[in-house]
Formats: structure tokens, C-alpha cells, sequence
């Protein structure tokens, strides 16, 4: 059963939880019966080893509207992760090109081709623990994941990237905010209990966005 964090006549945000392949077969059926509903639209995707806000729509019409949305960058993401390693900067932006590598793997270049933007701020966390504020203006694939490589700071649990072993990835797609029919609306996503949550919250409450002051 997935959590859901919201539901109007013309989509839902389910809490996706880690090790869930959105293009698995049988998650929109089995969503779709938890909701009660005939069918559901993937509108956009997170990775299998990423948790958090998922949108899915209920009519045809609502999917095109908001994969277009998503298309034209006129949703905002916030995400949060980890790393037990220090980055070379504490916060900024992470730009360059993305690279195919080996196995599946991406890197970050100075070339203008398949071009990635982040933003992000970084805090300390007890146990050599880092959290990190991560804010995609282009949608990459691995793209925060390459980010967090490219400071020196890959993510716990990303194998892939040179991350420290944990029991999971961690990074969450943690906020969505959209404005839609003269409205603004914004979605989050819960933490699991692997992840340090209360001091997280401390932290993630006064930082509703990353200020325009960031260099």
C-alpha cells in the first residue's frame, strides 16, 4: 500500500518508496486498485533507488497538462540526501554537461552538450553526517546523484557513484510545488525512519527555497 499525500479530481502524489521501479508493470494496476480508479498516468519518473513524491494522473487530459508541466520546468522539486563526506563547497550551483559513462553511469563535463543545473545547500548533521538541499532546474538522468560526486560528497548508499555502503540510497524526493489553475500547491514527502529526522526538520523548516543570493 503506498502512502498518499494528495488527491484532487485530476491527480494523486503517492509517497514512492525506495526499491520501487516506477516502469515495473504491475504499479499503476496495483495503485489504480488502491485508489479505486480504472487507470493511472505516469507523468514523470524517479529513480528506483529514490523515495518520495510521485505524482500520477486520473484522466487523460490532466496527464497531458502535467507531463507539459514537467516539459516546460514549471514544476519546482526539492530534494534531500546524504553523504558522510565533505563537499568542496557548502552551496551553489552544480552546472555542466552530462556524459554517458561505463555500466550505465553518467559524469559531469564542461561541455554544453545534454547541459545539467542544480542548486543546493549543505549542513552538517551529528556522525559526520551531511544533508544536502538539492534543487534541479533541468531534469538529468542521475543528474543530483552525478552532482553530489562532481563536490567530492557522493550520496550514502550510492554504489554507483562512489558512495559509502548503507542500507538504501539516500535521496528523497522530498517537496513538488506547482501552480495550477490560479493556485499554488505544495506537496511533501515524509522521511523514513533510516533517515535522522528530527534534526533534518530543525534544519529544513526556515528553508522553504534556496535564496536568490546563492553564488
Amino acid at each position: 500500500m503506498f502512502e498518499i499525500l494528495f488527491r484532487n479530481e485530476d491527480f494523486v502524489a503517492v509517497n514512492k518508496p525506495c526499491g520501487v521501479a516506477v516502469q515495473q508493470e504491475s504499479l499503476l494496476p496495483d495503485l489504480a486498485a488502491q485508489l479505486g480508479v480504472a487507470r493511472l498516468w505516469l507523468v514523470h519518473r524517479l529513480d528506483k533507488e529514490t523515495s518520495g513524491v510521485l505524482l500520477l494522473a486520473l484522466n487523460a487530459e490532466s496527464a497531458s497538462e502535467l507531463a507539459q508541466m514537467f516539459t516546460d520546468k514549471a514544476v519546482k522539486k526539492t530534494y534531500l540526501a546524504l553523504s558522510d563526506r565533505k563537499p568542496s563547497k557548502k552551496q551553489g550551483w552544480i552546472k555542466g554537461g552530462m556524459e554517458k559513462s561505463r555500466r550505465g553511469s553518467w559524469k559531469l563535463t564542461r561541455a554544453a552538450e545534454n547541459f545539467a543545473v542544480t542548486r543546493f545547500q549543505s549542513f552538517g548533521l551529528e556522525n559526520s553526517l551531511r544533508l544536502f538541499i538539492l534543487e534541479p532546474h533541468t531534469g538529468k538522468t542521475h543528474q543530483l546523484r552525478v552532482a553530489a560526486k562532481s563536490l567530492g560528497s557522493p550520496l550514502l548508499g550510492d554504489s554507483r557513484y562512489g558512495g559509502s555502503p548503507a542500507p538504501r540510497l539516500f535521496l528523497h524526493a522530498w517537496k513538488i510545488c506547482l501552480d495550477r489553475h490560479g493556485s499554488t500547491l505544495e506537496i511533501s514527502a515524509p522521511l523514513g525512519k533510516e533517515w535522522p529526522s528530527e534534526k533534518i526538520k530543525a534544519l529544513t523548516v526556515p528553508v522553504k527555497q534556496l535564496t536568490d543570493g546563492i553564488v
